[in-house]
């Protein structure tokens, strides 16, 4: 087997015929008014009523295995959505994923299921994902594998992962809070700027695009802005120098932080219109700044969006 890929990768649906993986005359999943069925009293896993699946002593991870695979793997993700993550004793990549997967999985409650497969015990599993490297993270649904990465990801990229494993799953679970957003936000709140800044800093440096992390740093440039600022004054400085740059982007600063967004939008799409040159490009990045703090889905922000594109061209 060659060496762990440390990125993810893009899975093909139909890549894998989970069809040979199915003992001789099994029915399939998708196949008979009875398939997938439960037994009388049972799970999905043909268990007994009550009895946890075989594995790591919590019902959301279970080990797998050749024998077990249909109804642990398949017979389950018709109803539940299961993650398989191939794994081996003598990988050290998969001892920085797994205990992050398991941890996931205890988290969701049952709202999907971690499979663990050791790739030496199973070669014929591996084979038939055609397992090149290790980690490797499938995520089957409806009896079919449907995505899958390879290597050691972030905990925070597993959670959008995973997340979309369950939308495609058909799953409406809450998302979980994230404590490093938290923290963040609760170092914003009591104004410790420099802790906030680079909590905010880590978890793009992970996630680049978390829109929630992204607001937050942006807010903490506003808030550095008008550090120290008499409202009053900075507005009626605006009033007074309609062409001075700086003066009207801090009295944007001002509305917004004072709740009048949709002024601040408009005072400096105005101000785009009259620009020139660099201070066009100047007040666009700044106006661009005040919409991250409010964020994509602010019906002023997609107005005053429109209102800056008629500016510009």
């Amino acid at each position: 087997m060659s060496e762990p890929r440390t990125s993810p990768s893009i899975f093909t649906r139909g890549a894998v015929d989970l069809g040979a993986l199915r003992p001789s005359g099994s029915p399939s999943p998708a196949a008979g008014a009875g398939a997938g069925a439960a037994p009388a009293g049972g799970d999905p896993a043909g268990l007994p009523p009550g009895a946890a699946p075989a594995g790591l002593g919590n019902a959301a991870i279970i080990e797998v295995t050749e024998a077990t695979f249909q109804a642990e793997v398949l017979e389950r993700s018709l109803t539940t959505p299961v993650v398989i993550d191939f794994w081996a004793e003598w990988c050290e990549p998969c001892k920085q994923l797994s205990p992050v997967l398991e941890k996931l999985a205890i988290e969701g409650g049952g709202a999907w299921v971690l499979a663990k497969i050791d790739v030496d015990a199973n070669q014929r599993l591996a084979q038939m994902f055609r397992v090149q490297g290790i980690p490797m993270v499938f995520a089957v649904v409806g009896g079919q594998p449907v995505d899958a990465f390879s290597g050691v990801v972030p905990e925070s990229q597993l959670r959008q992962w995973i997340g979309a494993v369950l939308k495609a799953g058909g799953v409406e679970v809450e998302t979980p809070a994230d404590p490093r957003l938290e923290s963040a936000d609760d170092a914003l709140m009591v104004g410790d700027l420099d802790a906030a800044e680079a909590a905010y800093k880590k978890i793009l440096f992970e996630a680049p695009a978390d829109q929630a992390a992204e607001a937050g740093l942006a807010q903490v440039g506003l808030y550095r802005r008008v550090q120290g600022v008499d409202a009053a004054k900075a507005l009626a400085d605006a009033s007074a120098a309609p062409s001075d740059i700086e003066a009207q982007l801090l009295a944007a600063d001002v509305e917004v932080l004072g709740g009048e967004a949709e002024r601040a939008y408009k005072r400096l799409v105005d101000l785009v219109r009259r620009s020139v040159g660099d201070e066009k490009e100047i007040v666009r990045k700044h106006l661009v700044t005040l919409f991250t703090i409010a964020g994509p889905d602010d019906p002023a922000v997609s107005a005053a969006r429109r209102a800056l594109a008629s500016a510009l061209y």
